[in-house]
Order: C-alpha cells, then structure tokens, then sequence
C-alpha cells in the first residue's frame, strides 16, 4: 500500500482527477477506462492529448473516491497498466 497523507487533505467521497501518462497506444485509454470500470464502475468522460512527437498520450479521469484506500488503488492500479509512465 501507498503511504500519503489523502485522508488528511481530502474529505471522502470526493472527485480526484487522475492523470495518466503513457507511451503512445491506441488502446490505452481503452485498457486505463477496464481498469476504472472495475474498481469505480460509472460513466467517465476521459480527456486525452496526445505529445506534441507523438510519442506519448495523456488521459485526464475525473473518479469519485470512497477512501484513501480506494484512492491509492486507483493509482497502483493505473500505474501497472502496460505503457504507463506516470500517474499524477
């Protein structure tokens, strides 16, 4: 488990934007969007921007959160997704 401080600074449920960064695929939004369905099913509306060589796709996800435990899962879970670089 990851070890911050959200339930310090956030009231629980709340929005988090997440921010997915990753190698360029046409199916990584498809792959982050399975992995949000099944730990916080609901409808999403993700942004994506695409670098300006083409090489690299950022996914903007607005997620409602239950916990800080939830919160932190998203974010292992996100981050093991294949091509991912970063989530912020």
């Amino acid at each position: 488990m990851l070890d911050t401080k959200f339930d310090e600074l956030l009231e629980f449920p709340c929005q988090f934007p997440f921010k997915i960064i990753g190698t360029y695929d046409a199916t990584l939004t498809d792959r982050i969007m399975d992995v949000a369905q099944k730990l916080a099913p609901g409808t999403y509306k993700p942004t994506t921007k695409q670098s300006s060589k083409g090489t690299y796709n950022s996914i903007t996800l607005r997620i409602e959160v239950t916990s800080k435990e939830h919160l932190e899962s998203l974010y292992s879970a996100f981050a093991q997704v294949d091509g991912v670089k970063r989530v912020l």
